[in-house]
């Protein structure tokens, strides 16, 4: 079990005001009241949801699609009047 020293931790400070670069405790304190959950977990929601913004949720792939990855796609395209898939947005790999 890891002891409380362990534990990565940084010291977190309030701002005397809310502002676009931080919130009071009183504030914190009401979203906590608000989502039913302590401060801590108002701070880990916060960061969560902006990493899912801000950061990549996938690993990076610049190669082309290849032929079968194309065909895949115009298979499992929905199937209406209209029966294209625009390849042009994606560049295919030569066989």
């Amino acid at each position: 079990m890891a002891t409380r020293g362990s534990i990565d931790q940084i010291a977190f400070r309030y701002r005397p005001a809310d502002s676009t670069t931080g919130v009071t405790r009183n504030t914190a304190k009401r979203l906590a009241r608000r989502l039913g959950v302590d401060e801590t977990q108002v701070i880990h929601l916060a960061l969560h949801e902006m990493a899912v913004k801000l950061l990549p949720q996938y690993e990076a792939d610049n190669a082309p699609l290849t032929a079968a990855q194309m065909r895949q796609i115009k298979k499992r395209a929905p199937q209406g009047k209209k029966r294209s898939v625009r390849s042009s947005l994606f560049e295919v790999a030569p066989e």
